[in-house]
This record gives C-alpha cells, sequence and structure tokens, in this order.
C-alpha cells in the first residue's frame, strides 16, 4: 500500500488478497479515531457504540478458507464507508451520513463545534474511503480476470434494537441484494439454505444492501455482492451491551461461528 496521510496515526485499513472469488469487506469494524479530532467527541461517542463489534474475531476462520478480507481501521465516526462520497441517501426512513453527527440513540457525536472541518473531511475521503473503495475495486476485478466472476461478501452487525432505525427487534440474520439487483439469486438462495432454524432470518427487509453492495454489485459483469447485517444478539453479552460495554458472549460465539463459516463456504461453492 502506498503511504497514507501524515496526519492519520493509522493505515486506512488492513487488506489480505484472496486465494479465492471471495471478498469480506468489514468496512464498520474499525475502532480508531484520529488524534486530530477524538477530542471533539462526546463521552458517549468515545465508546464507539455503533460499532460492528468483534467482526475481524467471528470471521476469524477466513484466512484457512484462503478468503480475502478488507476490514477498515478507522471507526465509521470518522466516514462512513457504506455510504456514497457524494452523500446522497440511500433509504428514505432516518439514517446517518458519510460523516455522521448522531449516534443511532439520536445523541450528538461531537461536543459543539467540535465536528471536524472541511479540510479534515476532504482528507478523510481521499485517504481513508478512496483507498478503501479502489483496493476493492481493484481486488474484484483481478478475482474476476482469474476466476471469470468475483463475489463481495459485505459483513455488517447491529444493535437487535434500535429505534432509530428500525421498529422492533430485527431478526438474526438481515440479507440485502439491492432487492436482487446486486447478485445472482443462486448466491441469496445458497447462503439461505445454510441458516440453522434457531436463527431468525429475511432478505431485503430494512437492510436491503448499502452503498458498497449497491455500487459494486454488478451481476451482468460477473461481479456479484451480498451484504449480511448481523443481529449482535447472537453474539453479544446482551446485559454488558445495554451498558455499553462490549463483549463477546463466550457461550453464543462457537454456535455463531458455526454459522458464519457454513455461509461463507456456501458463498465459495456458488458459481453465480
Amino acid at each position: 500500500m502506498t503511504p497514507f496521510s501524515s496526519t492519520l496515526d493509522h493505515a486506512p485499513f488492513e487488506f489480505r488478497q484472496s486465494e479465492t472469488p471471495l471478498l469480506v469487506s468489514m468496512p464498520h469494524s474499525g475502532l480508531e479515531v484520529p488524534n486530530s479530532i477524538v477530542d471533539g467527541l462526546t463521552e458517549q461517542a468515545k465508546k464507539l457504540p455503533d460499532t460492528d463489534w468483534y467482526l475481524p474475531e467471528l470471521y476469524s476462520f477466513l484466512e484457512s478458507l484462503g478468503v480475502g478480507v478488507i476490514k477498515a481501521n478507522y471507526s465509521r465516526y470518522v466516514i462512513d464507508l457504506n455510504r456514497p462520497i457524494d452523500d446522497k441517501p440511500l433509504y428514505q426512513s432516518k439514517t446517518t451520513g458519510l460523516f455522521p453527527n448522531i449516534l443511532f440513540d439520536e445523541q450528538p457525536i461531537f461536543e459543539a463545534h467540535k465536528s471536524p472541518t472541511e479540510a479534515q473531511r476532504a482528507e478523510f475521503k481521499e485517504h481513508i474511503w478512496q483507498r478503501y473503495h479502489t483496493t476493492i475495486a481493484m481486488e474484484l476485478a483481478r478475482l474476476k480476470a482469474k476466476f471469470g466472476y468475483a463475489i463481495l461478501f459485505d459483513a455488517h452487525s447491529i444493535a437487535a434494537q434500535v429505534p432509530m432505525l428500525f421498529e422492533g427487534t430485527l431478526p438474526d440474520f438481515n440479507w440485502g441484494t439491492n432487492q436482487g439487483a446486486s447478485c445472482d439469486q443462486a448466491l441469496l438462495d445458497a447462503v439461505l439454505d445454510t441458516i440453522d432454524p434457531d436463527y431468525s432470518v429475511v432478505s431485503n427487509g430494512r437492510f436491503k444492501g448499502g452503498y458498497i453492495t449497491r455500487h459494486f454489485g454488478q451481476p451482468e459483469q460477473g461481479i456479484h455482492t451480498i451484504q449480511l447485517e448481523l443481529s449482535q444478539a447472537t453474539y453479544l453479552n446482551e446485559e454488558q451491551a445495554a451498558q455499553s460495554i462490549y463483549h463477546l458472549d463466550n457461550a453464543k460465539l462457537p454456535d455463531i461461528q458455526k454459522q458464519l463459516k457454513a455461509v461463507i463456504e456456501a458463498c465459495l461453492g456458488t458459481k453465480p
């Protein structure tokens, strides 16, 4: 990777090429906030409550399967990698944008007059957003050239209850294919067939796929994308999460990892 901005504290993401036609993206699992803006966060925002917690740990088996991965290092509060760079809204209902200013509980992310400046935001676009998306595009093109097709699996997780975003309790597995436009139906059918009946599941419900799914999914060109929004109730200690303390539930972890591995293996076994 070429050198990143000297004003950022870390590389924008970690990337490992795939030995298979599948690439997994984790745009919201990052925990870093640049020193230049961290002091502006509210006390609640400093806990990073809207993070897609522990996705690298949940998918720790990817390397053993030869599956490539790109995972963000920076928090979505710095810049949201699953939003378009022009910040056009993806959903009609209330949501957060490219540069979020509220938490999912609708409280502010930044103290008054301490939001990132326009110059800082331009830097985050160039050195984080653009590089993440360019790397995905290049890897998908490489995989397509090598295998004849490519699959992008966009991995996410979210609290089971987020009143600002949806009513009630979210199903465990929330699949998004942009209403079928981002991938061949065979890919969605394959992952749905793996889900254990003990888990609840929905396709193209509240989460139909964000910008990454919608932008990169070009099944007519041999590039298929699918998003999984996993309920954090399937793997976090819920009592602690309610207190903004985020720990894996070791009793739940073996089952959800087994299920996720079956999902990834189904992707690998599908040639759209």
